[in-house]
């Protein structure tokens, strides 16, 4: 099953390459990473054997297009094609989105391909698949050689179903990529189906400058004088230009300020303590409550090291180092106190695009 990583933005589906022995199912993705950019590739991992040749798995990581806002990532396998190898190839379709069942188009291996697409079959239902709902795309390999048997006949004996079917050659490549693409648009197909790829988020609402109607309580400035009306005498008493005198806690009751526009609920205070404190020209106060606020936003990314979490955000990293020692310098001017609401406002901005916090 596919997985989706929210804070990377990437969904990885994973595709098995399905056969009977030797019908050249590690060629064609040997084939298939010479044929990707370095850059979107990771390691190809096999293990030859007497009695065939992979006994467990090739895995390749292949970076395709993006869906809504995701990347897609493929892990391609295959799977041992000889019979007693079966407990393995199980182990290795589970988690399947998609399958391209390579099938040996010499006469000699016809009963080897019905018994292997039966035996694909077999172990779909094990896992409560059927296979007609199933993506799967068929490769009649090796093509190139003589006296091999007919597309119709190979057609009628293996695809019953009406899969798309692809002529190959995996040796040179004959064939290769256009099965891959094929594979590739059926599982995404099927990922939105079962509604696996999220939808893109909705555009946020422009924060209007000008002060909406008074009975209109429904806009998000509507919402943030009803959150202040709700407070006690003592925080509405506090001035809207002072100085923040009880730290980070502190409530500004003052219109919000260009980082607190971008906040979430849950850091809408500190990120109003820092707009204020730099509208008072207290670059100092603004700095300190810029450093804690960024530190708590990043924990919504989990657990670990500050540098883990700001890199499965994409916040960058050399703005947060600078972030950082902005707190030991002194005295601080009014360009530090800007730039620290700068990553302060980046931060927000990559936490909405995570949707973090989670509602």
């Amino acid at each position: 099953m596919s997985t989706v990583n929210v804070m990377a933005r990437e969904i990885a589906a994973k595709i098995v390459f399905y056969g009977p022995g030797l019908s050249g199912k590690t060629t064609t993705l040997k084939r298939v990473y010479d044929s990707v950019k370095p850059a979107h590739r990771g390691e190809l991992m096999s293990l030859p054997t007497e009695a065939d040749r992979t006994l467990f798995f090739d895995f390749l990581p292949v970076k395709v297009e993006r869906v809504h806002d995701y990347s897609v990532r493929l892990a391609l396998y295959t799977v041992p094609g000889q019979v007693f190898y079966n407990a393995t190839r199980k182990l290795v379709l589970q988690g399947a989105d998609g399958v391209v069942f390579v099938a040996d188009s010499q006469p000699a291996a016809e009963d080897a391909n019905r018994e292997s697409l039966q035996n694909l079959e077999e172990n779909l239902a094990d896992q409560g698949i059927r296979i007609e709902k199933f993506p799967i795309v068929l490769q009649y390999n090796k093509r190139d050689i003589e006296n091999v048997s007919s597309l119709e006949h190979l057609r009628s004996a293996l695809n019953g179903r009406s899969w798309p079917d692809f002529e190959t050659c995996a040796t040179n490549g004959q064939g290769v990529l256009d099965t891959l693409k094929a594979i590739m648009r059926l599982v995404i197909k099927d990922l939105r189906q079962k509604k696996v790829v999220p939808p893109r988020p909705p555009r946020p609402e422009p924060v209007l400058a000008a002060v909406p109607d008074a009975a209109d309580e429904s806009g998000l400035e509507g919402q943030i004088r009803q959150h202040l009306a709700d407070r006690p005498e003592e925080d509405a008493d506090v001035p809207p230009m002072a100085t923040p005198a009880r730290g980070i806690q502190a409530v500004i009751a003052r219109p919000l300020g260009v980082s607190a526009a971008l906040a979430p609920g849950a850091l809408l205070d500190p990120a109003r303590v820092a707009d204020t404190a730099f509208a008072a020209g207290d670059w100092g106060a603004c700095v300190r409550a810029c450093v804690e606020t960024v530190h708590r936003a990043l924990h919504f990314a989990g657990e670990g090291p500050t540098g883990s979490q700001a890199h499965l955000l994409g916040v960058d990293g050399r703005d947060l180092l600078a972030l950082q020692s902005l707190a030991s310098k002194h005295p601080l001017r009014v360009d530090d106190a800007a730039f620290a609401l700068y990553v302060l406002m980046q931060t927000f901005h990559r936490l909405a695009k995570a949707g973090l916090p989670h509602p």
